[in-house]
Protein backbone atom coordinates (compact mmCIF):
# COMPACT_ATOMS: atom_id res chain seq x y z
CA UNK A 1 0.00 0.00 0.00
CA UNK A 2 2.74 2.38 0.49
CA UNK A 3 3.74 2.39 -3.11
CA UNK A 4 -0.33 3.75 -3.81
CA UNK A 5 0.17 6.26 -1.17
CA UNK A 6 3.34 8.29 -2.82
CA UNK A 7 1.46 7.67 -5.89
CA UNK A 8 -1.17 9.63 -4.77
CA UNK A 9 0.55 12.10 -3.41
CA UNK A 10 2.61 12.58 -6.93
CA UNK A 11 0.24 12.00 -9.46
CA UNK A 12 -0.71 15.06 -9.43
CA UNK A 13 2.15 16.60 -11.17
CA UNK A 14 2.26 13.48 -14.11
CA UNK A 15 2.96 14.72 -17.73
CA UNK A 16 0.52 14.56 -20.21
CA UNK A 17 3.02 12.31 -21.54
CA UNK A 18 2.15 9.48 -18.66
CA UNK A 19 -1.44 9.47 -19.72
CA UNK A 20 -0.79 8.49 -23.79
CA UNK A 21 0.87 5.34 -22.26
CA UNK A 22 -2.92 3.93 -21.23
CA UNK A 23 -5.51 3.37 -24.86
CA UNK A 24 -7.79 5.67 -25.93
CA UNK A 25 -10.92 6.83 -23.71
CA UNK A 26 -13.62 4.85 -25.78
CA UNK A 27 -17.06 5.41 -25.56
CA UNK A 28 -19.62 2.33 -27.70
CA UNK A 29 -22.93 3.26 -27.86
CA UNK A 30 -25.21 -0.09 -26.72
CA UNK A 31 -26.38 -2.45 -29.49
CA UNK A 32 -30.06 -1.42 -29.35
CA UNK A 33 -32.74 -4.29 -28.78
CA UNK A 34 -35.51 -5.52 -28.01
CA UNK A 35 -36.92 -6.09 -24.60
CA UNK A 36 -37.08 -9.70 -25.16
CA UNK A 37 -37.00 -12.41 -21.48
CA UNK A 38 -33.76 -13.11 -20.72
CA UNK A 39 -31.71 -9.95 -22.85
CA UNK A 40 -30.62 -7.25 -20.62
CA UNK A 41 -33.30 -4.60 -21.99
CA UNK A 42 -35.64 -7.02 -20.47
CA UNK A 43 -33.58 -6.89 -17.09
CA UNK A 44 -33.53 -2.90 -17.20
CA UNK A 45 -37.11 -2.80 -18.01
CA UNK A 46 -38.06 -5.22 -15.05
CA UNK A 47 -41.66 -4.53 -13.79
CA UNK A 48 -39.60 -5.16 -10.38
CA UNK A 49 -37.41 -1.75 -10.21
CA UNK A 50 -38.63 1.07 -9.03
CA UNK A 51 -39.78 4.40 -9.98
CA UNK A 52 -36.73 5.86 -8.06
CA UNK A 53 -34.14 3.48 -9.38
CA UNK A 54 -35.76 3.82 -13.37
CA UNK A 55 -35.17 7.65 -12.54
CA UNK A 56 -30.92 7.12 -12.38
CA UNK A 57 -30.49 5.05 -15.37
CA UNK A 58 -30.09 8.49 -17.27
CA UNK A 59 -27.02 8.81 -15.18
CA UNK A 60 -25.61 5.33 -14.38
CA UNK A 61 -26.85 4.29 -18.34
CA UNK A 62 -27.02 0.67 -17.28
CA UNK A 63 -26.91 -0.71 -20.78
CA UNK A 64 -24.27 0.90 -21.87
CA UNK A 65 -21.92 0.48 -19.01
CA UNK A 66 -22.64 -3.61 -18.76
CA UNK A 67 -22.41 -3.78 -22.51
CA UNK A 68 -19.20 -1.87 -22.65
CA UNK A 69 -18.17 -4.62 -20.25
CA UNK A 70 -18.81 -7.37 -22.37
CA UNK A 71 -20.49 -9.23 -19.58
CA UNK A 72 -21.92 -13.03 -20.47
CA UNK A 73 -25.08 -13.52 -18.49
CA UNK A 74 -24.42 -17.59 -18.51
CA UNK A 75 -21.21 -17.00 -16.78
CA UNK A 76 -19.73 -16.60 -13.03
CA UNK A 77 -20.20 -12.91 -12.16
CA UNK A 78 -19.26 -11.03 -8.82
CA UNK A 79 -20.50 -8.20 -8.22
CA UNK A 80 -18.78 -6.28 -5.27
CA UNK A 81 -20.62 -4.86 -2.09
CA UNK A 82 -23.90 -4.40 -4.03
CA UNK A 83 -25.49 -2.02 -1.15
CA UNK A 84 -28.77 -1.23 -1.58
CA UNK A 85 -28.74 -3.90 -4.69
CA UNK A 86 -29.30 -0.60 -7.48
CA UNK A 87 -27.07 -3.20 -9.92
CA UNK A 88 -28.07 -6.32 -8.65
CA UNK A 89 -31.98 -5.50 -9.53
CA UNK A 90 -30.87 -5.56 -13.21
CA UNK A 91 -27.81 -8.37 -12.98
CA UNK A 92 -29.19 -10.64 -10.86
CA UNK A 93 -32.46 -11.33 -12.59
CA UNK A 94 -30.57 -11.08 -16.47
CA UNK A 95 -27.75 -13.80 -15.19
CA UNK A 96 -30.57 -16.15 -13.73
CA UNK A 97 -32.72 -15.87 -17.06
CA UNK A 98 -29.51 -17.20 -18.50
CA UNK A 99 -28.45 -19.85 -16.78
CA UNK A 100 -25.03 -17.97 -14.50
CA UNK A 101 -24.40 -17.58 -11.17
CA UNK A 102 -24.50 -14.27 -9.31
CA UNK A 103 -22.50 -14.54 -6.67
CA UNK A 104 -22.62 -10.57 -3.75
CA UNK A 105 -19.62 -10.37 -1.66
CA UNK A 106 -20.45 -8.43 0.95
CA UNK A 107 -19.26 -6.36 3.98
CA UNK A 108 -18.88 -8.12 6.76
CA UNK A 109 -21.50 -7.30 9.18
CA UNK A 110 -20.95 -5.93 13.01
CA UNK A 111 -23.14 -8.05 15.27
CA UNK A 112 -23.34 -5.07 17.44
CA UNK A 113 -24.65 -3.24 14.53
CA UNK A 114 -28.01 -3.75 13.98
CA UNK A 115 -28.61 -1.36 11.51
CA UNK A 116 -26.32 -2.28 9.08
CA UNK A 117 -27.66 -6.72 9.91
CA UNK A 118 -31.02 -5.21 8.69
CA UNK A 119 -29.94 -3.49 5.91
CA UNK A 120 -28.29 -7.18 4.33
CA UNK A 121 -30.62 -9.39 5.64
CA UNK A 122 -33.46 -6.61 2.88
CA UNK A 123 -30.73 -6.96 0.52
CA UNK A 124 -30.70 -11.00 0.77
CA UNK A 125 -34.55 -11.46 1.62
CA UNK A 126 -35.13 -10.32 -1.78
CA UNK A 127 -32.95 -13.37 -3.67
CA UNK A 128 -34.58 -16.68 -4.11
CA UNK A 129 -37.53 -15.86 -5.57
CA UNK A 130 -38.66 -14.60 -9.07
CA UNK A 131 -36.74 -12.73 -11.12
CA UNK A 132 -33.74 -13.37 -8.78
CA UNK A 133 -32.71 -16.39 -8.89
CA UNK A 134 -30.67 -17.92 -5.77
CA UNK A 135 -28.33 -16.03 -4.07
CA UNK A 136 -24.38 -16.96 -3.48
CA UNK A 137 -22.79 -14.24 -0.56
CA UNK A 138 -18.96 -14.02 0.69
CA UNK A 139 -17.56 -12.11 3.01
CA UNK A 140 -14.95 -9.26 1.45
CA UNK A 141 -13.15 -6.90 3.37
CA UNK A 142 -10.21 -5.75 4.92
CA UNK A 143 -9.48 -9.11 7.26
CA UNK A 144 -11.31 -11.70 4.86
CA UNK A 145 -9.50 -14.36 3.19
CA UNK A 146 -10.46 -15.53 -0.67
CA UNK A 147 -13.25 -14.35 -2.29
CA UNK A 148 -13.65 -17.90 -3.68
CA UNK A 149 -11.98 -20.61 -4.90
CA UNK A 150 -8.83 -19.52 -7.57
CA UNK A 151 -10.03 -18.71 -10.88
CA UNK A 152 -13.70 -20.13 -10.04
CA UNK A 153 -14.91 -16.93 -11.45
CA UNK A 154 -15.46 -15.27 -15.06
CA UNK A 155 -16.34 -11.86 -14.04
CA UNK A 156 -15.85 -9.55 -11.21
CA UNK A 157 -17.87 -5.35 -11.37
CA UNK A 158 -17.56 -2.64 -9.02
CA UNK A 159 -19.32 0.05 -9.16
CA UNK A 160 -18.29 3.38 -7.18
CA UNK A 161 -16.36 1.36 -4.19
CA UNK A 162 -12.52 1.99 -4.93
CA UNK A 163 -12.88 5.28 -3.01
CA UNK A 164 -14.40 2.99 0.44
CA UNK A 165 -11.40 0.27 -0.11
CA UNK A 166 -8.41 3.08 -0.06
CA UNK A 167 -10.20 4.86 2.77
CA UNK A 168 -10.09 1.37 4.71
CA UNK A 169 -6.74 0.67 3.59
CA UNK A 170 -6.88 -2.40 1.63
CA UNK A 171 -6.88 -1.27 -1.56
CA UNK A 172 -4.10 -3.10 -2.73
CA UNK A 173 -5.60 -6.58 -1.06
CA UNK A 174 -9.33 -5.49 -2.66
CA UNK A 175 -7.60 -6.08 -6.50
CA UNK A 176 -5.09 -9.05 -5.49
CA UNK A 177 -8.36 -11.02 -4.36
CA UNK A 178 -10.08 -9.73 -7.25
CA UNK A 179 -7.38 -11.27 -9.45
CA UNK A 180 -7.14 -14.11 -7.68
CA UNK A 181 -10.62 -15.44 -7.78
CA UNK A 182 -10.82 -14.49 -11.60
CA UNK A 183 -10.26 -17.43 -14.30
CA UNK A 184 -7.75 -16.63 -16.70
CA UNK A 185 -9.34 -14.26 -19.31
CA UNK A 186 -12.07 -13.28 -16.96
CA UNK A 187 -12.39 -9.19 -16.61
CA UNK A 188 -12.98 -6.91 -13.86
CA UNK A 189 -15.52 -3.85 -15.08
CA UNK A 190 -15.14 -0.60 -12.61
CA UNK A 191 -16.94 2.35 -12.27
CA UNK A 192 -15.62 4.98 -9.54
CA UNK A 193 -16.43 8.94 -8.63
CA UNK A 194 -13.55 10.57 -11.04
CA UNK A 195 -10.77 12.82 -9.31
CA UNK A 196 -9.50 15.48 -11.96
CA UNK A 197 -5.90 14.55 -12.44
CA UNK A 198 -4.85 17.91 -11.71
CA UNK A 199 -5.53 17.32 -8.42
CA UNK A 200 -3.60 15.91 -5.57
CA UNK A 201 -5.39 12.43 -4.46
CA UNK A 202 -6.32 12.47 -0.88
CA UNK A 203 -4.38 8.74 0.29
CA UNK A 204 -7.68 8.08 1.87
CA UNK A 205 -10.38 9.23 -0.74
CA UNK A 206 -12.29 10.78 1.88
CA UNK A 207 -13.86 12.95 -0.69
CA UNK A 208 -15.15 10.22 -2.86
CA UNK A 209 -13.12 11.05 -5.48
CA UNK A 210 -10.12 8.70 -6.83
CA UNK A 211 -8.14 9.78 -10.25
CA UNK A 212 -8.22 7.56 -12.81
CA UNK A 213 -4.37 6.86 -13.20
CA UNK A 214 -4.50 6.00 -9.39
CA UNK A 215 -6.74 3.12 -10.17
CA UNK A 216 -5.05 1.70 -12.94
CA UNK A 217 -1.90 1.34 -11.47
CA UNK A 218 -3.22 -0.19 -8.77
CA UNK A 219 -5.09 -2.64 -10.29
CA UNK A 220 -1.85 -3.23 -13.34
CA UNK A 221 0.27 -3.48 -10.23
CA UNK A 222 -1.82 -6.74 -8.96
CA UNK A 223 -1.67 -8.13 -12.57
CA UNK A 224 -4.46 -7.21 -14.83
CA UNK A 225 -4.08 -5.28 -17.73
CA UNK A 226 -5.93 -2.39 -18.98
CA UNK A 227 -8.49 -3.29 -22.04
CA UNK A 228 -9.96 0.16 -22.66
CA UNK A 229 -11.58 2.65 -20.53
CA UNK A 230 -14.87 4.90 -21.61
CA UNK A 231 -16.49 8.19 -21.06
CA UNK A 232 -20.15 6.49 -20.80
CA UNK A 233 -20.54 7.85 -17.04
CA UNK A 234 -18.66 10.87 -17.59
CA UNK A 235 -19.92 14.24 -16.31
CA UNK A 236 -17.69 17.33 -17.36
CA UNK A 237 -20.55 19.66 -15.02
CA UNK A 238 -18.80 18.08 -11.60
CA UNK A 239 -16.02 19.95 -10.58
CA UNK A 240 -15.28 17.47 -7.49
CA UNK A 241 -14.48 20.18 -5.34
CA UNK A 242 -18.30 19.85 -3.09
CA UNK A 243 -18.17 20.86 0.37
CA UNK A 244 -19.41 17.65 1.78
CA UNK A 245 -17.61 14.93 -1.04
CA UNK A 246 -19.06 13.61 -3.75
CA UNK A 247 -22.37 13.11 -1.54
CA UNK A 248 -23.21 16.60 -2.11
CA UNK A 249 -24.53 15.55 -5.37
CA UNK A 250 -27.88 13.66 -6.07
CA UNK A 251 -29.00 11.15 -5.14
CA UNK A 252 -27.28 11.71 -1.56
CA UNK A 253 -27.83 15.65 -1.27
CA UNK A 254 -25.92 15.75 1.69
CA UNK A 255 -26.27 19.75 3.73
CA UNK A 256 -23.96 19.14 6.62
CA UNK A 257 -20.71 17.03 7.14
CA UNK A 258 -21.22 13.11 8.34
CA UNK A 259 -22.51 13.02 11.42
CA UNK A 260 -23.96 16.44 12.11
CA UNK A 261 -27.44 17.06 11.26
CA UNK A 262 -28.78 18.32 8.51
CA UNK A 263 -28.70 22.16 7.68
CA UNK A 264 -31.90 23.10 6.24
CA UNK A 265 -30.53 26.56 4.84
CA UNK A 266 -28.17 24.32 2.97
CA UNK A 267 -28.38 25.44 -1.18
CA UNK A 268 -29.00 22.31 -2.81
CA UNK A 269 -29.76 23.89 -6.62
CA UNK A 270 -25.93 24.40 -7.65
CA UNK A 271 -25.51 20.24 -6.75
CA UNK A 272 -28.62 19.77 -7.72
CA UNK A 273 -27.97 21.46 -11.56
CA UNK A 274 -24.38 19.32 -11.94
CA UNK A 275 -26.70 15.81 -11.44
CA UNK A 276 -24.40 12.86 -10.52
CA UNK A 277 -21.10 12.78 -9.92
CA UNK A 278 -18.33 12.48 -13.31
CA UNK A 279 -17.16 8.77 -13.04
CA UNK A 280 -14.61 7.01 -14.87
CA UNK A 281 -15.72 3.38 -16.47
CA UNK A 282 -12.89 0.82 -16.88
CA UNK A 283 -12.27 -2.34 -17.97
CA UNK A 284 -9.48 -4.98 -16.87
CA UNK A 285 -8.64 -8.67 -17.83
CA UNK A 286 -6.79 -11.07 -16.17
CA UNK A 287 -4.57 -12.12 -18.98
CA UNK A 288 -4.51 -15.88 -20.18
CA UNK A 289 -1.10 -17.84 -19.19
CA UNK A 290 0.83 -17.96 -22.16
CA UNK A 291 -0.15 -21.69 -24.47
CA UNK A 292 3.26 -23.21 -23.74
CA UNK A 293 3.44 -22.28 -19.85
CA UNK A 294 5.33 -24.78 -17.81
CA UNK A 295 6.15 -26.99 -21.09
CA UNK A 296 9.64 -27.29 -23.07
CA UNK A 297 7.64 -26.89 -26.32
CA UNK A 298 9.11 -24.15 -28.54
Amino acid sequence: MRRFLCFALTIAFATLAAACNNPAPEAPQAEPETAETGNLTWAINGEWRTDEARARDRYRRPLETLTFFGIDPSSRVMEIWPGGGWYADIIAPWIAANGGRYIAAWPVIDPENPRAAAFAERFTSRFGVEPYGALERVDFAAETGPLGAPGSVDAVVTFRNTHSMLGQGFLEKAFADFHAVLAPGGILGLVQHRLPADRVQNPRGSSGYVQQDFVIAAAREAGFELVKTSEINANPADTADHPFGVWTLPPVRRSSAFGDPANPDFDHSPYDAIGESDRMTLLFRKPSPPKNAGTDTP
